[in-house]
Formats: structure tokens, sequence, C-alpha cells
């Protein structure tokens, strides 16, 4: 049996061609996903409360938290994934690009990428490709030169923090749903902070159980 200095890196799972093209087929299905959420409002590739964010700004609430969360994810994780060789999905692939990006498209009033489906694929592609691409290049200027992970081992992680101070986005959403989906998730969110758990947990749930009970109608 080979073992790991014996392993032919030119074999496709091991290339470095070959990273550009998975994010690209990963991408173009996040940000198909997205598409089909700006349409049918169904079948995002994402946590709920980093959707909500979107769904603020489809409201008219406008899109730079969306923007500004999504794409300085997106930043953060591809430096992330140059330097420790592991790039993280939820990270740069769905937030960054299945939200920050759209919210930076839709701000800017370019709606065709988000609204026509094969457009859809072919920009998360494209956008993937470049992704891949450029935590190459960032490598091979990095860590291809040395055996330093530099500050990636601080990095790791650090935004996924700011998931705590979602939850009053998701009291506001599920409000704005119907009043008794509002009540069950500032219900959940109360119960979750009393247990000194992440309120954006109880919210989620707590918006669950009532709209359970008190379906909204989609006529």
């Amino acid at each position: 049996m080979s073992g790991p200095s014996e392993i032919n890196v030119k074999n496709f799972w091991y290339a470095d061609w070959s990273f550009p093209f998975l994010v690209a087929l990963l991408s173009s299905g996040v940000f198909a996903g997205t598409h089909m959420f700006y349409v049918y409002k169904i079948g995002a590739f994402n946590d709920v409360a980093i959707v909500a964010m979107l769904e603020v700004g489809l409201q008219g609430g406008g899109y730079g938290v969306a923007a500004a969360f999504g794409a300085s994810f997106l930043f953060a994780r591809v430096l992330e994934g140059s330097l420790v060789g592991i790039l993280d999905i939820g990270g740069a692939i769905q937030t960054g690009v299945g939200i920050g990006i759209p919210a930076l498209l839709l701000a800017a009033g370019m709606t065709a990428p988000i609204e026509n489906f094969a457009f859809s694929l072919l920009t998360g592609a494209i956008l993937g490709i470049a992704i891949g691409y450029i935590v190459i290049w960032i490598r091979k200027l990095t860590v291809g030169q040395s055996n330093s992970t530099f500050g990636a081992d601080v990095m790791m992680g650090a935004g996924n923090a700011s998931g705590r101070f979602l939850g009053p986005l998701i009291i506001i959403s599920a409000a704005s749903a119907s009043i008794p989906i509002g009540v069950g998730a500032v219900t959940g969110a109360a119960i979750f902070y009393a247990w000194k758990k992440p309120i954006v947990g109880g919210a989620i749930i707590g918006a669950m159980l009532l709209g359970a009970f008190f379906p909204i109608s989609l006529d």
C-alpha cells in the first residue's frame, strides 16, 4: 500500500486544478437555491437566521445587513481556507455566495442573475471558479512558501459567534409573518434566555410550534 508521500498529486482528488471545479459546482447549486428563494420563497441553502437577513431586504428593509455580513464572511473564509487548506462551505459558499453576493447584486439593481434559473447556475459557477483560484493563489503565496499557518488558528470560527445577535431579527421576522408566530418566537426566545442558551434557537422553535397550530394562508 502506498504511503501519503507516494500519493499522485495529479490525481483528480488531490490536484489543484480540480479544487476550483468542485467549488464551482457547490457555488452554482447554492446560488440557484437563492434564486429559488427569491422566486418561490423556498430552497435557500442557509441557516434560517441568515436567510432572514436577505428576506428583510426583499421586504424593503434594505440589503445592507445581508450584504455586509455575507461579504465579510466570504472574505474571512477565503483567507482562512488559503491558510489552513479547508474552505468552510457554510461561511464562504452558503453565506457568502448564497446571501452576501446576491444581496450586493440586488442592492445594485442587478436582478437578472437571481431571477433567471439558468443565469443563477452560471453566475454561481463563475463565482465558485474565482473563489477556488483565489484560495489556491493565496495559499501558494503564503503557506506554500513556509510551514507556518500564520494567524489561521485565531481566525477559525471567528464569524460564527455573530449568530447569537440574530435572535431579535428572527423575532421581528416572525412577528411580521403573523401575531401567533411572533408570540411563539418571543416565548421560545424567553425560555432559551432563561436557560442561558442562544435565543435564536428558541425563537425558531417557538415560531415553528405556533406556526403549526396557526398556519399562514398562502392564498
